[in-house]
């Protein structure tokens, strides 16, 4: 089998299968593994699956630019956002996450609500600005510009002053396995930070993130309270999520 003609059966057992076990693949095709090895680099470097150890499993969408994620799914994000907004309660302090999806859950907020939420993205802070009864705080450090959030250990710093009731966390990548991974590892280390300075964390997801995994981990699936996925997410790919006890609100 070519090269060419090898890496394209990888994709499609990625595809078929949701995962490829190196040690398995390199069985059935009679190759070594560090062949089968040597083509997952060579794909990864393309951005069409994420390594792991032992194969790889699919890449996500979210690692596009910011501008391009907002066409990704766009219904289904604003759909997202409407049902978390509705799990704020008057007088909480919450966390927003960057992304696109967190943009939509800002948008959705009641005019009505007073609610402190602090953010380390000036574009979920923007979209606050006409709510005069809820109270903006902002968490500065270094503009990671892919996702228009501050990162760094300053930012760091200050979500360690902060106890939230909520943190809605925006991901690249959501996996039963690989748990919650996103493409930078600073931004990652920021998302750690807030769910651990928040009661519950939330994770927004998207149907592109569902099943996939990114360079950075955040955090196993444990630190999870819920997940809020959109309607026409299949049960198959949200039931791994039930059997470990998260609580899935679809919307």
């Amino acid at each position: 089998m070519l090269t060419l003609q090898r890496k394209q059966y990888l994709l499609e057992i990625l595809e078929r299968d949701g995962q490829i076990v190196a040690r398995s693949l390199s069985e059935q095709l009679g190759l070594s593994e560090d062949t089968i090895r040597r083509d997952l680099r060579q794909l990864a470097k393309e951005g069409l699956l994420q390594r792991v150890h032992g194969g790889a499993l699919p890449a996500s969408a979210a690692m596009a630019p910011f501008v391009e994620r907002q066409q990704i799914s766009s219904d289904a994000k604003s759909a997202i956002g409407r049902a978390a907004g509705a799990m704020i309660q008057p007088g909480q302090v919450v966390f927003i996450d960057g992304g696109t999806t967190a943009v939509q859950l800002a948008r959705q907020l009641p005019p009505a609500l007073r609610a402190t939420v602090v953010t380390h993205s000036p574009s979920i802070a923007l979209e606050l600005v006409g709510h005069a009864h809820i109270e903006v705080i902002m968490i500065g450090g270094r503009l990671f510009k892919h996702s228009i959030v501050s990162v760094g250990a300053s930012a760091i710093e200050a979500i360690g002053q902060i106890r939230a009731d909520l943190y809605f966390m925006g991901v690249c990548s959501l996996h039963p396995e690989a748990g919650i991974s996103t493409g930078d590892f600073e931004e990652a280390a920021v998302k750690r930070a807030l769910s651990n300075a928040a009661d519950r964390t939330i994770v927004l997801a998207s149907p592109e993130k569902l099943d996939t995994a990114s360079p950075y981990r955040i955090a196993p699936l444990t630190q999870v309270s819920g997940i809020v996925v959109n309607a026409g997410v299949t049960e198959s790919l949200i039931a791994p999520y039930r059997d470990i006890g998260i609580a899935i609100s679809t919307a």
